[in-house]
């Protein structure tokens, strides 16, 4: 069974620093492009950063560029998004998403994955 689960959501103030992880199990994400997505009450999913296969190519939503760094390591079968200067505009559920249909991180992030995660809160508040 195909599973991805993410962790690392929490409540931190504003200027902090939080890392999610997505782990897959079931299957190898070596072949698949992998998205981070949040989703915010009141609000439509937006896409916040998409990694390549080989993690060569990277993309970001202008909200969160030179603040949040998407990474993975293949070998653990993890990806990870490391999220600084955090801002309460930030505060979402975090899902991530894998893809072996769109073979591109812009497509990926602007159409959504074929699998998902359920999702880790973010908050960020004083």
């Amino acid at each position: 069974q195909l599973q991805l689960v993410e962790s690392g959501g929490g409540l931190v103030q504003p200027g902090g620093s939080l890392r999610l992880s997505c782990a897959a199990s079931g299957f190898t994400l070596d072949y698949w492009v992998i998205g981070w997505f949040r989703q915010a009450p009141g609000k439509e999913r937006e896409g916040v950063s998409c990694i390549s296969r080989s993690g060569g190519s990277t993309n970001y939503a202008d909200s969160v560029k030179g603040r949040f760094t998407i990474s993975r390591d293949n070998a653990k079968n993890t990806v990870y998004l490391q999220m600084n200067s955090l801002k309460p505009e930030d505060t979402a559920i975090y899902y991530c998403a894998a893809t072996r249909r769109l073979s591109t991180v812009q497509a990926m992030c602007d159409r959504g994955g074929d699998y998902w995660g359920q999702g880790t809160q973010v908050t960020v508040s004083s």
